[in-house]
């Protein structure tokens, strides 16, 4: 078993993507969570590049690291300078790390056009500052930029420059595809070619390998280096980095935890998977080590991402439900619990009896056959008229509980109007009326807000509060609208979802109508009948 070392490069490389800034404490405390999961190696970033990383490099020091070296990342000795003399080395020693990554270039092409040195120049200029960083008590990984395409362009220049680096005394030859253009199989021969180099020329060097994902291939690349030789895989947490990013080092892991024995990765295979690692937290943290770095990045999560995405265990055909009822690895190549993420069961008109029975928790509504079909028939229906149950928890579990002749509304007779004036200089003011019967009595209320739907929830709160003290709990956490049949214009319908929660649920409700404010009043009284009715014993079926 080989083990494979993993090098994170979210901090310099993942922030190089488009919109994603992190603030010093974001780095410090993402270090802190990479540590926490057993990474090898966490790159900081460039010292000379920006104030906030040169901050970076004193602060990290404070931080009681278990398992990870941090990593300072920089840049071969300007052209004509020796090294001593260059302000970029001093920078990289003052960082105080024990490792050091120089990025240099290795193809002719980016020697002559980019750099403008001669090429025995920029190896000069590689070899300089390899061996000034190592007589400086560094170690010193050699970053090989653009490596793949100076391979395929002149692969005798390119290898003159990895073992330049290597006996200079790099102790990791790190192969980049820069551009992200290589596919698997190039990568595989590549790899396996420069590693019979390197021992060719009596420097047995391990070799890494780091890609970029514009051919959406990075993970799939940086598994074939492996499978060919590489011993370290570079990459970022959720794949963010300039363009199209990088290798996403949550799949990478998990690919080489769970799927490939021969290979261990922080820590061990065996323990990975147990979670039991010495200053590692295994590859059941993975879903939350990826959500964490997207909330700190404000980050929308990717839904479809493989592993963790909240739709990798999602199953919404009919057939594929009833089928993992019955065996989950029917449609599930690996226990989503493997890697801290869960199962969902999906309802829509693609659904079958399975997918309902699934969701229902009252044995004597799983078991009704009859209901079943009917609460489908609604689904479906409703689906058809641009509703979505998927993302509405709350509004599904009433829909049966309507179809079963179980739903007992907290409130009836509803009846509402909504009031909307432009005043001077732009202020507009918002008012709601709410008529409804709640506990036999007829209440009549109105409410100012800051819109619409902010109005007519503070109306419904003054109705029912009398009764239900209990809805202080209860807030609107997310609103969205979405325009269903964008053809018809301004007459299209729109689809309301709401996402509610008390505190410790959360829940969704869904609205439809061509009137937004009516989609918005059904998805909103739906939240407060699944609120109400939760509270008092009512909220399951």
């Amino acid at each position: 078993m080989r083990t494979i070392e993993i090098y994170d490069t979210t901090l310099r490389d993942g922030s190089q993507g488009e919109g994603i800034n992190f603030s010093l404490e974001d780095k410090l405390s993402i270090t802190k969570r990479l540590d926490a999961a057993g990474i090898d190696f966490i790159e900081g970033g460039y010292p000379l590049s920006n104030p906030k990383d040169s901050q970076y490099f004193s602060r990290v020091r404070e931080l009681s690291l278990v398992h990870s070296r941090v990593v300072a990342f920089g840049m071969t000795r300007r052209r004509g300078l020796a090294a001593a003399d260059d302000p970029g080395m001093q920078a990289l020693l003052d960082a105080g790390t024990s490792v050091i990554t120089i990025v240099g270039k290795t193809s002719a092409f980016h020697v002559a056009e980019v750099l403008g040195v001669s090429r025995d120049e920029n190896v000069a200029m590689i070899t300089d500052t390899v061996a000034y960083l190592s007589a400086s008590g560094r170690e010193v990984f050699y970053d090989a930029e653009h490596f793949f395409d100076g391979w395929k362009l002149d692969a005798e220049y390119s290898r003159e420059t990895i073992l330049a680096a290597a006996k200079a005394g790099a102790t990791r030859i790190v192969l980049c595809d820069t551009n992200g253009g290589t596919l698997p199989a190039e990568i595989a021969r590549i790899v396996k070619e420069t590693i019979a180099v390197l021992r060719e020329a009596a420097v047995d060097v391990p070799v890494g390998i780091h890609c970029h994902n514009d051919c959406d291939v990075a993970v799939a690349n940086s598994l074939a280096a492996v499978a060919a030789g590489a011993s370290q895989v570079q990459g970022t947490i959720n794949g963010i980095g300039e363009r199209c990013g990088n290798a996403d080092l949550i799949s990478v892991i998990a690919n080489l935890a769970l799927k490939l024995s021969d290979f261990s990765v922080l820590g061990g295979a065996e323990c990975v998977a147990a979670g039991q690692i010495s200053g590692g937290r295994g590859t059941q943290h993975l879903t939350e080590l990826s959500r964490f770095v997207y909330e700190t990045a404000n980050m929308s999560y990717r839904s479809s991402q493989p592993f963790v995405g909240a739709s990798a265990f999602a199953h919404k055909g009919g057939m594929h439900v009833h089928a993992v009822a019955k065996a989950t690895e029917s449609y599930e190549h690996i226990p989503p619990e493997a890697v801290g993420n869960s199962r969902r069961i999906l309802v829509s008109e693609l659904s079958g009896r399975s997918n309902i029975a699934a969701l229902v928790t009252h044995s004597d509504v799983k078991n009704d056959r009859a209901l079943l079909d009917k609460v489908l028939a609604e689904v479906c229906r409703l689906e058809n008229e641009g509703w979505q149950f998927e993302a509405a928890d709350a509004s599904f579990h009433l829909l049966v509980q309507r179809c079963a002749g179980t739903f007992v509304p907290c409130f009836q007779n509803p009846s509402y109007s909504v009031a909307v004036e432009s005043r001077v200089q732009s202020v507009v003011r918002t008012e709601a009326m709410v008529k409804l019967t709640v506990g036999g009595t007829q209440r009549h209320e109105v409410a100012e807000g800051d819109g619409p739907v902010n109005a007519l929830d503070a109306a419904l709160r003054k109705a029912l509060e009398p009764l239900h003290s209990t809805l202080e709990q209860m807030h609107l956490v997310d609103y969205k609208v979405r325009v269903i049949n964008a053809q018809e214009g301004t007459a299209a319908k729109v689809r309301v979802s709401i996402e509610s929660t008390d505190g410790d649920r959360v829940w969704g409700t869904v609205g439809v109508s061509e009137n937004v404010i009516e989609a918005s009043w059904l998805a909103l009284a739906d939240s407060f009948h699944y609120f109400l009715s939760a509270g008092e014993g009512r909220g399951q079926t």
